[in-house]
């Protein structure tokens, strides 16, 4: 496995496979880059051991959206499985799935699909599916034997919660309600061109160039002079109906803001008055 990484969980990739016996090469960049697909290409041209590329679509370690467009056809061109994490962007980002030579894609049923946690889902190329028969290292997570049961009968082989089921049936009727994924990412977008540029209004500067910029997390700098941490902030805005994330982004002091799920213009303003509020009280 060559896992290219840069971010929390991509590097968790490498943890995985270690602890599941599975030989993996790391290709690691700084949370503000994305994996480069000419060295990707380059990579596996000098080693034919590796069969398989995994990565993060949406790495939410800082927010960046990576180009798995570019990385997916090298990885084509050199034969190789490919596996892309799109936990925090399948259902709020269109993910052409056979043009980007996708062979695997996870994701989760409480993510942009908006519905509740309680299962991965994984979308599979069949061909690639039935190769991977008796190579599982879990019981639970065999994704081979889970599909055959499906497949024969219609019931799951180790069953989720129902009432994740069925919330994810009604968050899939909502997400057609809305439009489908083009409607829901045309709202996500909005929603974090305003946020930065509201919090940029107060001295909040990006992490991340706009370029590389996912429309699911932001990450923040504290403004220049900033006398308070994250916790006094936290608690301040939580109080008043809105919660932030600790930053993730290990050699930064930031702190980073989600705005995927049933979020509006209206909650990044009110989120946005909030944050005004506090700096006034703080930097008094």
């Amino acid at each position: 496995m060559l896992i290219a990484a840069n971010g929390a969980y991509g590097l968790r990739m490498t943890d995985i496979c270690r602890h599941a016996g599975i030989a993996c090469t790391l290709h690691e960049q700084p949370n503000t880059l994305q994996p480069d697909a000419a060295h990707i290409a380059e990579l596996l041209a000098a080693d034919p051991s590796i069969t398989h590329v995994s990565m993060v679509h949406s790495e939410t370690t800082s927010g960046i959206l990576n180009d798995i467009e570019a990385v997916g056809k090298v990885v084509k061109a050199a034969g190789k499985t490919f596996i892309v994490d799109a936990m925090s962007s399948f259902g709020g980002v269109d993910i052409p799935v056979v043009a980007y030579g996708i062979d695997f894609l996870i994701s989760s049923a409480n993510k942009c699909i908006q519905g509740v946690p309680g299962f991965a889902f994984i979308l599979a190329r069949r061909e690639k599916l039935e190769q991977s028969r008796g190579k599982a290292r879990s019981l639970s997570l065999d994704l081979y034997e889970q599909w055959k049961s499906m497949n024969a009968d219609g019931k799951w082989r180790f069953t989720s919660l129902t009432h994740a089921i069925m919330a994810f049936a009604k968050a899939m009727e909502e997400l057609e309600q809305e439009g489908g994924i083009p409607v829901r990412h045309a709202r996500y977008a909005a929603n974090q061109r305003l946020l930065a540029l509201r919090f940029g209004e107060m001295g909040f500067k990006p992490y991340l160039d706009p370029s590389v910029q996912g429309p699911i997390i932001t990450t923040f700098y504290y403004p220049e002079g900033a006398k308070f941490g994250f916790r006094e902030m936290y608690d301040y805005i939580k109080q008043r109906g809105y919660v932030l994330y600790p930053g993730k982004v290990m050699e930064a002091e930031a702190f980073r803001v989600g705005n995927i799920g049933e979020i509006y213009a209206a909650d990044i303003e009110a989120v946005s008055a909030i944050m005004k509020e506090f700096l006034q009280e703080v930097m008094a």
